[in-house]
């Protein structure tokens, strides 16, 4: 998805910083989210459990960090990265919601 955005911003004129910012902001998430999800999933690994969770809730802030500095500092920037970085995140969303509703239910 972000891939597919790198000619639209450079044919729109947005700039290209806010492609690269969010594509960084998106691998590093990506990054964490699969660290994550290597740790151990079994129902008596309260730890291993509770380590998910607040990764999972701390990611958030791991990006819109980053991307309200940004845009601070140069708002064409900022909002060019958060709103790539918007649509790729509904869209990955979208795409688990449907594989997940749309899996056959496991008896």
């Amino acid at each position: 998805m972000i891939l597919l955005a790198l000619p639209v911003y450079a044919v729109a004129g947005w700039p290209l910083a806010g492609w690269a910012l969010a594509a960084v902001l998106w691998s590093a998430a990506e990054v964490f989210a699969l660290v994550l999800a290597r740790l151990p999933s079994s129902a008596d690994n309260l730890a291993a459990a509770g380590m998910r969770g607040i990764g999972t809730t701390s990611r958030a802030l791991l990006v819109g960090i980053p991307l309200v500095i940004v845009t601070v500092s140069d708002e064409s920037v900022g909002i060019a990265a958060a709103g790539l970085y918007a649509v790729a995140f509904t869209v990955e969303l979208a795409v688990g919601l449907v594989a997940y509703f749309g899996a056959e239910a496991k008896a």
